[in-house]
């Protein structure tokens, strides 16, 4: 795989194929920090990653650019926090699927939001 920079988010590292969605949604393990629900499935892999999908429901945010915000929030949170995942997945040889999909009906701040995904990670990384 080639070197990515530790605070990007390029497509190699968002969770896009259906057959993964499917695996991940219907064995992986969930849980909840406000104001996520978090799904994740972790198998030991020859080529170790970290793959992320971010979901604001169309169910709770009627608005476009409410859930656009919201997701665009997630991902910064995301991607600045990212590295003690990835450092987890390329040490353990593991392929890991992370959801998050944003289930409060508010819109909250980004450093809300931010604390929760950093939770979220230090979480993940612990059960990996």
């Amino acid at each position: 795989m080639a070197e990515v920079k530790p605070h990007s988010l390029p497509k190699s590292e968002r969770l896009h194929s259906l057959t993964a969605l499917r695996r991940l949604f219907n064995e992986g393990k969930s849980g909840f920090i406000y104001p996520f629900r978090y799904t994740l499935y972790a198998e030991s892999s020859t080529s170790p990653s970290v793959e992320v999908l971010f979901s604001v429901p169309k169910r709770n945010h009627k608005r476009a650019n409410k859930r656009n915000l919201l997701r665009r929030r997630t991902k910064e949170a995301y991607r600045l926090n990212k590295q003690a995942l990835v450092s987890v997945a390329y040490t353990k040889g593991l392929g890991i699927d992370l959801a998050l999909v944003y289930s409060a009906r508010e819109e909250l701040p980004f450093n809300t939001i931010q604390n929760a995904v950093c939770k979220i990670l230090a979480e993940v990384s612990q059960h990996c």
